[in-house]
């Protein structure tokens, strides 16, 4: 499908009420069938995102000759080959939309004997790739890509990985997983240290498939030559997919809306601290854990929102999460300024400048700054067309803005909302978001 031809049309007011379970987690769908394939013995994930990126990292393991089985929906069994059965790929790997599985991905191949070659679509041609490829090469890979460190890479295999002591310049943990992939196949011990806490499931996941990492405050190590087992991974939902729910139960009144099986590990819930700080009505619900991913059901209601001033220590753990966060701000009492968050303009669009130009459109004040934004809360605004620049997060952003709106909204180029939440139109209409959708 043409993403330009697929547009959502959303209804102004309504609230959201009911039982909902997002669509599983999208990062540890990619590191379940990645750490499955590169494992010893079967590994059978439930819960697995059916969504176009997550079905490129299958297709990719696939494609270097991994079998995969599907069993139904969410539910697929990795034959892995261990981390040294791999083998070449008939041609360039497309990796689709997804960046996670980019950047993963060249961590993986430069440890292998052969080479590689890794393309993506547009949107993925113009992502930086540079924060990646610049310290594998310090590991002694060699990867090419574009004169503007972007897409294509070519991966040229048959060299000797070292381990490196590597302080990340800019919390990332798709550069702190790719060197720490890397480092399986690297002589010697990798050493990632973030500058600040990023999401751990590769840690977690390489634990749980028997490798030792070991963790001291911000610095991760592991030690190359070692082995995966295979085993049982069950993914839970998406709390980047649950957040456009909790904003949008959040600021519609009469919402109240429970969400089921999310995960809340701990270098994922900014969002929740956030909008709590918010004086959003969350309840976080039976803790427990899975598969060594902490998860719990999530109550919300609405309440009225109180702009902030957000930490700038909570950025990395709600990065993804912003595009929602922003609508809430949208719909808050006052003003909400956000800081050092420039990551944000390198994502699947500059999504700063395109939530601004987004609000914008329907009325809201929002000032642009080089690593952030300012946005004025409005009692209420209107309706237009909003371009979602084929990035999946703003067009679900803008779909929970309609909540509140008091006249039609239109988002256009939509169809990559399939890469992290297919159905979403669906389960959105279901707890009561008046949102159809149309090429």
């Amino acid at each position: 499908m043409n993403a330009l031809t697929q547009r959502y049309t959303v209804m102004p007011g309504g609230a959201l009420k009911g039982r909902l379970r997002v669509p599983g987690d999208k990062s540890i769908s990619h590191r379940a069938i990645m750490f499955g394939a590169l494992a010893e013995g079967e590994t059978e994930v439930e819960g697995f995102l059916d969504g176009a990126d997550c079905l490129a990292t299958l297709a990719a393991f696939r494609a270097l000759g991994v079998q995969i089985e599907t069993l139904g929906a969410g539910h697929v069994r990795v034959h892995g080959v261990g981390l040294h059965g791999l083998t070449p790929a008939s041609g360039p790997i497309d990796l689709g939309n997804s960046g996670t599985a980019m950047r993963l991905m060249a961590g993986v191949l430069a440890g292998q004997a052969f080479a590689s070659t890794l393309v993506g679509d547009a949107s993925l041609s113009r992502r930086p790739m540079r924060r990646v490829t610049a310290p594998l090469a310090q590991m002694g890979a060699r990867i090419d890509a574009t004169p503007e460190g972007t897409p294509p890479l070519r991966i040229h295999g048959a060299e000797t990985l070292r381990g490196i002591d590597y302080e990340m310049p800019m919390a990332s943990a798709q550069v702190k997983s790719a060197l720490l992939l890397a480092g399986l196949y690297a002589q010697g011990k990798t050493c990632v240290t973030e500058p600040a806490p990023t999401r751990d499931h590769t840690e977690r996941m390489l634990a749980g498939f028997g490798y030792r990492v070991a963790r001291d405050g911000a610095r991760v190590c592991l030690n190359g030559g070692g082995r995966l087992s295979g085993g049982k991974v069950v993914v839970p939902a998406d709390i980047s997919s649950a957040a456009f729910f909790l904003v949008g139960a959040s600021i519609a009144p009469g919402s109240e809306l429970l969400l089921e099986h999310v995960g809340i590990n701990p270098t994922r819930t900014g969002v929740i601290e956030i909008l709590r700080r918010m004086r959003a009505d969350i309840d976080v619900i039976e803790p427990r854990e899975m598969s060594g991913e902490p998860v719990a059901d999530l109550r919300v209601r609405y309440a009225p929102l109180q702009g902030i001033d957000i930490p700038e220590d909570l950025v990395p753990l709600a990065i993804d999460e912003f595009p929602a966060l922003f609508i809430a701000a949208a719909c808050a009492q006052g003003t909400t300024r956000l800081t050092g968050a420039a990551e944000l303009r390198v994502k699947e669009s500059d999504r700063i400048q395109a939530m601004a130009d987004g609000l914008s459109a329907i009325g809201v004040a929002a000032e642009v700054q080089s690593d952030g934004i300012v946005i004025q809360g409005a009692d209420a605004f209107g309706g237009g067309v909003i371009h979602s620049h084929g990035d999946h997060r703003i067009a679900m952003a803008f779909a929970m803005a309609g909540l509140r709106a008091e006249k039609q909204i239109e988002i256009v180029d939509c169809a990559n909302v399939d890469t992290s939440f297919p159905g979403f139109v669906d389960k959105a209409s279901a707890v009561g978001l008046g949102i159809g959708s149309s090429l």
